[in-house]
């Protein structure tokens, strides 16, 4: 109930107070500072020094943002949600698809306000997003009725969910994954991302390959000063591989790097799979 009250507050509270947290984060965790400061440096997106610190700047504000947003995102009901979109480009690419009956692959990386793109496709048609469960078993209630919002159904990063994927495709429905989420051994091959080898997810290649659906990227750019949110659907190509999904994360942060979590530890081990190849190769 308190946040449900706290979500019709104007979303430029949200992003002042949350760049305010995202400077408390950066001071106070030296190991997530570490992290966001060495992805940022070693990405090659800044041309210079003075660029990279311009940037640095604001994506520690941008992921203080990132995290009170949600109140909004999650909490208010459709009508409100929709009016913190300015804009949707691309929507043909969706309706194409949905009129020939192809179901529709959604990957939206961990770039700008990436939640509000679930609750976008949502509330336009049948949608299911990949959740990786929490750690903490007594959030995961939580965390489901949060992001249930407008009617989208959750499946369970494992076996059974990806299954649910599987149907949904097959019945000619949408899903939406983070494609730049580290997988668990057995799930990823060693792709480069930004240089370096990323352990990255084939699950978006085999959910199409198994289905024919529709592959579409998706960003939500955050617009300055509390002004709402403008999404952006791109092609992807039929011949969908994870080199080319890399690739075109990487584009889009490249045209948006203060928006993009630098300190997602995206370039994890995950504990069982295959040590990384020690020189940039491509998979």
């Amino acid at each position: 109930m308190l946040l449900r009250l706290a979500a019709r507050l104007p979303l430029s509270w949200f992003h002042t107070l949350g760049a305010g947290l995202g400077w408390i984060a950066y001071r106070c965790a030296p190991t997530y500072a570490a992290r966001l400061r060495e992805n940022l440096a070693r990405s090659g997106v800044c041309a210079d020094a003075a660029a990279y610190r311009t940037v640095l700047r604001q994506a520690i504000g941008e992921a203080g943002k990132a995290v009170l947003e949600l109140i909004p995102v999650w909490y208010r009901n459709d009508a409100a949600v929709s009016q913190l979109i300015t804009e949707i480009r691309g929507m043909e690419l969706a309706d194409a698809a949905r009129a020939r009956g192809r179901g529709i692959l959604f990957l939206t990386p961990h770039l700008g306000c990436f939640e509000i793109c679930a609750r976008a496709a949502a509330q336009r048609m049948p949608f299911t997003a990949l959740y990786r469960p929490p750690r903490k078993r007594w959030l995961e209630p939580f965390l489901i009725g949060a992001r249930g919002q407008g009617g989208a159904r959750l499946a369970p990063a494992n076996v059974r969910g990806v299954r649910m994927l599987l149907t949904a495709l097959k019945r000619g429905e949408a899903v939406g994954l983070l494609p730049d989420q580290a997988p668990a051994a057995g799930e990823g091959v060693w792709v480069d991302f930004f240089g370096r080898p990323a352990y990255t997810m084939t699950l978006a290649r085999r959910l199409r390959e198994a289905t024919g659906a529709t592959a579409i990227m998706a960003f939500s750019e955050r617009l300055p000063h509390g002004r709402g949110y403008r999404i952006r659907l791109t092609a992807l190509p039929d011949e969908l591989s994870e080199k080319r999904i890399n690739e075109a994360v990487e584009d889009l942060v490249r045209r948006h790097p203060a928006q993009y979590l630098w300190s997602y530890n995206r370039y994890k081990v995950p504990a069982g799979a295959p040590q990384p190849p020690t020189a940039n190769t491509t998979k």
